[in-house]
């Protein structure tokens, strides 16, 4: 059954492909042979995460991202992390009505999963539904988050390259983005760039990300106005005084300059550093709604593609994923084992009336609870 259906799947049958996907979301029995299976066939796929804040337009790039993916002559596959259902632990929004650009065109499979309120459940499960697509062809994969906590972080193991979107506002929302989700975007995408306030933020991530410690605009290249400005010339990070420091709105303008949507502004992408090729995070614009910017924004995607296949950072990538996901699984399956061993002494009910009555501590629980695999393993610990 499970060799029949990983045979269907590599054979390019869509049902196949949703099949599997399923058993991967649903855990079901059997589901971690036919990841293993699939997994030799993985590998060529190149994957990138679309995450930002709710109301930031991703369901609609993403929409916009596999039309001019097809229109170029590829197969895509979408993933998108919905919130679960209290009452079920479904996906609420289901396969929404959002890939209207892509309707009845095979070639773009569209899948939504629940987050479930689990967090890394979600993770090993969104990784492996991506291996699933991998296998099975696609060019492209894009994975679009749920737009709020834990996911926006948890969306660098799964992807090649991250693209944040934020929307042009106040400031609040850039500000907001200092809570992790800088660290980890490769673009930045302001999308509906036609509405007011689109430079100012703009503006604000540039600042934001020319500020950031491991940032290699922070003195050797990047940005103008950051480590050198508009001329090339080093500024304050290598010596300079506050009076010479650059203004980091200086080289944004309105819209048909850096305010162009699709425009990368200014001088994000590779930069040489003293410690070789760097990347500096571009700050890219677009109107998702007409499709404005998104060609683009594709092409600043493959730049970075490129930069981390010229640099080695791919492979990097690649064996850090690989390393977390078995560490995850490892967690994971030690957990499963511990649980059934916490039933098999009585259950956890036992252990918190002997802790309720001072006869036991939570320590010494868990000591007792992990004996048995510590005795497995032979831990030198206790020798």
């Amino acid at each position: 059954m499970g060799e029949e259906l990983i045979d269907d799947l590599l054979d390019g049958q869509h049902r196949a492909l949703a099949r599997v996907i399923t058993k991967i979301e649903n855990r079901s029995p059997g589901y971690r042979d036919l990841v293993r299976e699939l997994h030799q066939h993985t590998g060529d796929a190149e994957v990138v995460g679309v995450t930002g804040s709710p109301g930031a337009g991703k369901s609609t790039l993403v929409d916009k991202m596999a039309a001019e993916y097809r229109e170029r002559g590829l197969t895509v596959g979408v993933i998108a992390i919905d919130p679960s259902s209290p009452f079920t632990g479904g996906a609420v929004l289901g396969d929404r009505i959002r890939m209207a650009s892509n309707v009845g065109d095979m070639d773009v499979f569209f899948r939504s999963m629940s987050a479930r309120g689990q967090l890394g459940g979600v993770s090993t499960a969104t990784t492996d539904a991506v291996k699933a697509l991998d296998a099975f062809g696609k060019d492209r994969i894009i994975v679009e988050t749920v737009g709020a906590g834990q996911n926006e972080i948890d969306i660098v193991r799964t992807a090649d390259t991250v693209a944040v979107l934020v929307p042009p506002s106040s400031g609040d929302d850039v500000q907001m983005l200092k809570a992790g989700i800088l660290e980890i975007g490769d673009v930045f995408v302001v999308n509906k760039a036609d509405l007011d306030g689109a430079d100012r933020t703009v503006s604000e991530l540039k600042e934001m990300i020319m500020m950031r410690d491991a940032s290699p605009a922070a003195g050797t290249g990047g940005y103008h106005g950051a480590g050198t400005d508009a001329s090339g010339h080093h500024g304050p990070d290598e010596g300079g005084t506050a009076e010479s420091e650059p203004d980091p709105t200086a080289e944004v303008t309105g819209p048909g300059s850096a305010g162009t949507p699709g425009s990368p502004t200014d001088q994000g992408g590779p930069v040489d550093t003293d410690e070789g090729e760097a990347w500096v995070p571009p700050v890219v614009q677009t109107v998702a709604n007409t499709g404005e910017g998104v060609e683009n924004f594709l092409g600043t995607l493959a730049d970075h593609r490129s930069f981390l296949e010229r640099s080695g950072q791919l492979e990097v990538k690649a064996r850090k994923r690989y390393a977390e996901e078995i560490r995850r699984l490892l967690r994971e399956d030690t957990r499963a084992l511990l649980e059934r061993e916490l039933e098999a002494q009585g259950g956890i009910e036992s252990f918190v009336e002997e802790v309720m009555g001072r006869e036991s501590d939570p320590y010494t629980v868990a000591d007792e609870v992990v004996q048995p695999l510590r005795d497995c393993l032979d831990d030198p610990d206790d020798e």
